[in-house]
């Protein structure tokens, strides 16, 4: 799903990179002319120079713009990865502690070990309903994904307004 919108966006800074080229050649093109009979008798070609160097600067800078995005695009997109891992081995410890799973098994010992520098904080912050039997329902994890989901947006949030600043040409 965010892979999918991460491709939406930069189809759409595409098309915008394109038309704003557009706009800027036709723009060029009729700043041009209306310069040429206004400065009927002056030193055309300068005039004329001067205007190309202004266009091929707003295009460059346009340019820097949409590398900008894709920069920011692609550390969203790591990110993205970094959060989906954990949000994974938190729910495969949740989905563990769940179902009573044996403490001396490998595998739980090494989800537990892994998940453990992002479950600290949130260790005993509210009650985790138990049965006899063992099985738990660690609240604590929910929490931690929840506010793990919560940073996630907002660092995402602030990559999606570094990449959309507005261009004015």
């Amino acid at each position: 799903m965010t892979d999918d919108k991460l491709i939406r966006d930069e189809a759409q800074r595409a098309a915008n990179y394109e038309a704003i080229k557009s706009s800027v050649k036709a723009d060029v093109s009729d700043e041009i002319a209306y310069e040429a009979e206004k400065t009927r008798g002056q030193d055309i070609p300068a005039v004329a120079g001067n205007m190309r160097n202004q266009a091929v600067e707003e295009v460059v800078e346009t340019h820097r713009e949409v590398e900008r995005g894709r920069v920011v695009a692609r550390v969203s997109q790591i990110i993205d990865y970094i959060f989906f891992v954990i949000y994974g081995l938190l729910a495969i410890r949740l989905i563990l502690e769940l179902f009573a799973a044996r403490e001396n098994v490998a595998f739980f010992r090494f989800i537990k070990s892994v998940t453990d520098p992002f479950y600290w904080p949130f260790r005993g912050l509210v009650p985790s309903p138990s049965t006899p039997d063992g099985f738990s329902l660690e609240l604590p994890i929910i929490v931690a994904i929840i506010v793990y989901a919560l940073i996630h947006m907002a660092i995402n949030g602030i990559l999606r307004m570094l990449a959309h600043r507005k261009v004015e040409i």
